[in-house]
């Protein structure tokens, strides 16, 4: 049985992974950086997003804390600072996260690896979490992982409310391996990061670190969007629709332009385009999807 969708519209399925640092965002004095951010949540908000995802590194936290719409309509994503730093140092960070946000309370906490859930202190660490969850500082924990971190068996597991993978149409591998679907079963929500294969969908000057060795690929993909007369973007937004249990797509965006260009993005009708012949992993069997890495979980 197919379950309807109780989403109000396409761009309730975006969260926003706001760009801060002058990277791709323009430089700015500080008082303009947080009227730019302030005006792209705006714009995000009108738009009909309705979910942020924040990170303890740099000064997002901070400048997002001062540049929520009001009333803000988000629910906000919290990532753990690495295990290594101490379990008393990943629970104090996280709360700290969400003082630097000005935020009671927040919608998700996420431990940043889920190697950080593997040997001795991967339990210690998940009690934690759980804990901030039951003293309502959090509705829902979970954890980020690679395809080949086996997410869904280490959900089987403990029993997480949410899961990030990295999915994209340059690199579909958390669906041809089943895991998203198999998390879906599991009743776990899923957000997908990667949406746009780290800038590799859209060509320019360098290649993404993740996809060195496979600018020929690259460019036959780009290529192959091209004659089909499909914008990147709005293909990479499709295919994320497209994908099982109605993920989260997490999306980098850096100005109020680059959200206008995603919500017009998100709500162009999906293009008539073969996923599977722009899936450049499945072309290369037995090669590791860019950036993925194999763990062991003993949590």
């Amino acid at each position: 049985m197919t379950i309807p969708s109780t989403r109000p519209g396409p761009a309730s399925a975006l969260a926003l992974a706001v760009v801060t640092e002058p990277l791709r965002a323009a430089p700015a004095a500080p008082g303009a950086r947080e009227e730019n951010l302030r005006a792209l949540l705006q714009t995000a908000a009108d738009g009909g997003v309705r979910a942020v995802v924040s990170r303890p590194d740099g000064d997002q936290e901070r400048l997002l804390g001062h540049a929520w719409p009001f009333p803000s309509p988000f629910e906000v994503t919290v990532l753990t600072v690495a295990s290594t730093e101490g379990l008393d140092r990943v629970e104090a960070r996280a709360r700290r996260s969400l003082e630097r946000m000005g935020l009671p309370r927040a919608g998700v906490l996420l431990v940043s690896s889920a190697a950080d859930l593997a040997g001795s202190e991967g339990r210690a660490l998940w009690d934690r979490v759980q804990g901030l969850k039951d003293r309502g500082l959090f509705k829902k924990v979970g954890f980020v992982a690679e395809v080949d971190d086996g997410p869904s068996l280490l959900a089987r597991r403990l029993s997480p409310d949410v899961v990030r993978l990295p999915c994209s149409l340059l690199d579909q591998s958390a669906s041809r391996s089943g895991e998203l679907e198999a998390l879906n079963g599991l009743g776990v929500e899923l957000q997908v990061s990667s949406v746009f294969a780290r800038g590799a969908l859209f060509g320019g000057a360098a290649t993404p670190e993740a996809w060195h060795g496979r600018e020929l690929d690259l460019s036959r993909a780009r290529r192959r969007l091209a004659e089909a007369r499909v914008d990147p973007m709005q293909a990479a937004l499709a295919y994320g629709l497209s994908l099982p249990g109605e993920p989260r797509l997490v999306v980098s965006v850096a100005s109020a332009a680059e959200m206008r260009a995603i919500l017009a993005a998100v709500h162009a009708p999906a293009p008539n385009v073969d996923w599977a012949e722009l899936d450049l992993g499945r072309r290369t069997p037995g090669a590791e999807a860019p950036g993925a890495r194999r763990i062991t979980s003993a949590a």
